[in-house]
């Protein structure tokens, strides 16, 4: 469902990442690890389509959702609003039902700024989930959550992931993430990153 044949992306003269392959089938989860600044969102971008200045072949799903690590919402728009901009033909009932399934229904007129980081983090899985994603990309969706509300997101990201059956590639610097939600890991490493093996 997501191909990666990755020969080379350059910011400049500099090359960051380098023979990246991997594939993601439906309904799989992949988490992606490294160290901090090895290019893994750079690579989570390539792969959503964001950014396609690189040498190589990615091919995804039309149907592609993104949670960014700070959520991405439209601060003038209500948020029963924000979910229905995920496609046109999403009603009313349908994007309640999906707020509902996260846990916010009753938070639907309020705008994203009356909202805490756990519930607006909700909004943005709820936003992903309603368009049917045939691919699913989690860049850090959990970070700066307390423990137990990070726990509860994931648990909420699981069973979403579960009914959607996306192919999902998932980025967390949590060894305990990466094994709760995912059923393999892949690492970035080196100068340029590539992909190594596992310790």
């Amino acid at each position: 469902m997501i191909e990666v044949e990755l020969q080379s992306k350059r910011f400049g003269d500099t090359e960051v990442l380098r023979d990246i392959r991997f594939a993601v089938e439906a309904g799989e989860t992949v988490a992606l690890q490294g160290p901090s600044g090895i290019g893994k969102t750079t690579l989570l971008r390539l792969i959503a389509g964001i950014d396609d200045a690189f040498d190589g072949r990615i091919a995804r799903p039309d149907r592609l959702a993104m949670v960014f690590q700070e959520p991405t919402l439209l601060p003038w728009r209500s948020v029963i609003q924000n979910i229905m901009l995920v496609h046109p033909d999403l009603g009313e009932d349908s994007a309640r039902a999906a707020l509902d399934r996260v846990g916010i229904s009753a938070k639907a007129d309020l705008f994203p700024g009356q909202m805490s980081l756990g519930q607006q983090r909700r909004l943005a899985l709820a936003r992903a989930f309603a368009a049917q994603p045939k691919a699913l990309i989690l860049d850090e969706p959990f970070v700066s959550l307390d423990p137990e509300l990070a726990q509860e997101m994931l648990e909420l990201a699981r069973s979403l992931i579960h009914e959607v059956r996306p192919a999902t590639i998932f980025v967390t610097h949590s060894r305990e993430e990466a094994a709760s939600l995912s059923d393999r890991v892949l690492k970035l490493g080196g100068q340029p990153a590539t992909l190594v093996a596992n310790p």
